[in-house]
């Protein structure tokens, strides 16, 4: 067999802070999604039409409740 050259330790230190700053990245990105996600679900559940949409679904007898 036959030995795999080692990598030059100044290369692997490079790779690991791109590495960290790409992980760190991806984490802002999550938190920023995050946050998108909480204020579109805030719009949904402050919307006239969610309110009416839900008025309408409790006003509407369900099929299992009329058949009783």
């Amino acid at each position: 067999m036959t030995q795999q050259p080692q990598p030059e330790p100044e290369k692997v230190k490079q790779t690991v802070a791109k590495m960290r700053e790409v992980c760190r990245q991806f984490d802002s990105l999550n938190f920023a999604l995050d946050e998108l996600i909480a204020q579109i679900e805030a719009d949904i559940r402050n919307s006239p039409l969610t309110a009416y949409r839900l008025g309408r679904a409790k006003s509407v007898p369900h099929p299992a409740e009329s058949e009783s």
